[in-house]
């Protein structure tokens, strides 16, 4: 007899019923450290106090009118997005798959409008952009794929990394390219700066738009606001969630203005993007997230913990290969199963998150403790030695 919830998840043995900063916690007490972080969601930890006040703040006056009118909110986060990026125009979505969505769309228009027959999108294997249609289809693994066909059409899958294979692929009737900055879901597998400049590059002498997916990767993870700014380089179009909620459900799409001229009135909505609610969250993330002081001490921390990393890697040469990732989107590559090893973290009170390429994800709060670092590194080694 199929469950009341659609089993379409392994979960833990545990469940949570309170967090407070970078600890979560059970009904009898347990308290667990969080270095998944709801999977590099919660930027600011768990019952933040200024981002619960924006909440209760803005419940109490307004949850939901619709797109049909203006939302003050909304207007205010969209000027800080800009302010902050190579945007010039802003899409609230609820969702990373959501974002994924309209940035296939937008990239499809712009071609249409400009009246020629581009559709095609160069995408890479491991990559992870969602499991809507258009996700599944950009990713293209058997996995993420099986049983779901037929697939939206026009995506072409290269190797990650494989330059060759990529110039062979890029033509004049490539539309877009979409790519990671740094694969999550892959297995924290960054791509090199001088990699993101060649695919500008590229795309610019085809005249193919660029589109980075930094819904993992983005909202200060890796020290810059966005994990592209490291390369100098930028897209046409950003696909954005996860952090900039810092738990509450929101998304975005950013876009150069030439990009997204084929998005007009009625060419794309959502009923509860951009809700007032989830404004009142995003502004509060940003107010924080987005200053020189507060990225600076995501460096500062992601150095201690990388540190601590690496001397795991050191003492326990037989359950670790390498630390790889940036900033605080770290992955813990494993000799033995990742599986073994995350579940040896629950014995030690520690969660952590598996990703492909037998890593073990390592994104916790952006503004965890020094002693929580320790803590971490410290039950991190407890569990290794338990294998």
């Amino acid at each position: 007899m199929i469950p009341s919830i659609l089993p379409t998840y392994n979960r833990a043995p545990m469940s949570f019923v309170a967090g407070e900063g970078a600890w979560l916690i059970e009904e009898d007490g347990s308290r667990y450290l969080d270095l998944g972080a709801g999977i590099a969601v919660n930027v600011l930890g768990h019952a933040n106090p200024e981002l619960t006040a924006a909440l209760a703040e803005q419940a109490g006056k307004l949850w939901h009118t619709s797109n049909l009118y203006g939302i003050p909110g909304q207007q205010e986060l969209a000027d800080r997005l800009v302010d902050a990026t190579f945007a010039d125009t802003v899409f609230f979505t609820n969702s990373g798959t959501e974002a994924c969505e309209l940035a296939v769309k937008m990239a499809r228009k712009y071609w249409y409008d400009k009246g020629e027959t581009r559709s095609e999108i160069i995408a890479f294997t491991g990559s992870f952009h969602g499991r809507s249609a258009a996700g599944i289809a950009a990713a293209g693994s058997e996995k993420m794929t099986k049983g779901f066909g037929p697939l939206l059409p026009g995506f072409t899958h290269v190797p990650f990394g494989d330059h060759e294979a990529f110039q062979a692929a890029l033509s004049d009737q490539t539309a877009a390219v979409i790519i990671e900055p740094i694969q999550g879901e892959g297995g924290i597998i960054p791509v090199p700066d001088q990699c993101l400049k060649g695919l500008r590059d590229a795309c610019d002498a085809v005249g193919a738009l660029l589109i980075f997916d930094e819904v993992q990767c983005g909202v200060g993870r890796t020290g810059k606001l966005f994990a592209h700014e490291w390369s100098g380089v930028t897209p046409d179009i950003m696909m954005v969630a996860k952090g900039i909620g810092g738990g509450f459900p929101l998304g975005a799409v950013l876009a150069t203005e030439a990009a997204a001229a084929g998005m007009t009135v009625g060419s794309h909505g959502s009923t509860y993007g951009g809700n007032p609610l989830a404004m009142a969250v995003g502004n509060a993330v940003m107010k924080i997230v987005a200053t020189d002081d507060f990225l600076a001490e995501v460096s500062r921390k992601a150095g201690a913990l990388r540190q601590g990393l690496e001397g795991l890697v050191a003492s326990h040469p037989d359950i670790f290969e390498s630390v790889r990732g940036s900033g605080l989107m770290l992955g813990l590559v494993c000799k033995v199963p990742n599986s073994d090893v995350v579940a040896a973290g629950y014995a030690a009170h520690v969660l952590t998150v598996p990703a492909a390429d037998n890593a073990v994800r390592i994104l916790p709060p952006l503004n965890i403790t020094d002693d929580d670092i320790s803590q971490a590194v410290r039950r991190l080694d407890q569990a290794a030695s338990s294998l």
